[in-house]
């Protein structure tokens, strides 16, 4: 029978802990292997910050070496950047970014998101200025973009403290028995209770999650 999960007990506190440690020591620092060496490296500059935004949404129901190819394909047409996103025709985006797959909801999803950060962010640098949670709002209320791909851009782009919950995750709560209910909210919120609020803890938790499960 799963555990079900207390925010305040110590047991199951313990317990995220010391499988995040035990993670670390089976797979070692995540900016050391494949995406994540992108992802979790820190601090990122803003246009590093803007390939996360774009591979965000590249990700979505994709193979990473296939994520790979598009965001290749977008740097050699000189395209791996949001104000230029938001110029380029739909059809460009589309033929860009078919090996990532859904192509076509995901150049309109980039351009939305592009057109966000620039018109009505101010570009990428100006996200100081906005609380988490009014930010994570406004990612969410563009189409195509859900929890896991606004926490995303949040922790891995822009260094919120937010835990990123994803279908990995969730396979891991079950595995070592943490917790019946396996929603987003609830997860969310078992380990920002648990673990240690640092962005840099959230970022290599989850990477070593993805990392793990996925082996």
């Amino acid at each position: 029978m799963l555990m079900v999960a207390d925010f305040s007990d110590k047991k199951v506190k313990e317990k995220i802990n010391l499988l995040y440690e035990n993670l670390l020591v089976r797979h070692g620092n995540p900016s050391l292997s494949g995406q994540w060496k992108f992802w979790c490296k820190r601090p990122k500059s803003i246009e590093e910050k803007e390939r996360i935004i774009i591979e965000s949404i590249l990700t979505q129901r994709a193979n990473w070496k296939n994520v790979e190819l598009a965001v290749s394909r977008l740097s050699q047409a000189n395209l791996l950047n949001l104000r230029k996103i938001a110029d380029e025709r739909i059809e460009i985006i589309e033929s860009l970014i078919k090996p990532s797959g859904f192509y076509r909801q995901k150049a309109k999803r980039l351009n939305k998101i592009a057109k966000f950060f620039i018109e009505e962010i101010g570009g990428p640098e100006r996200t100081e200025k906005f609380e988490t949670k009014s930010f994570r709002g406004k990612l969410l209320l563009i189409e195509g973009i859900g929890n896991e791909t606004a926490d995303d851009i949040l922790l891995y782009a822009f260094e919120r403290e937010v835990f990123v919950i994803d279908e990995y995750t969730r396979r891991f709560v079950k595995k070592h028995r943490l917790s019946e209910n396996l929603s987003y909210g609830f997860l969310q919120k078992l380990f920002e209770s648990c673990v240690k609020k640092d962005y840099k803890v959230y970022q290599d938790y989850h990477a070593l999650i993805v990392m793990e499960m996925k082996g």
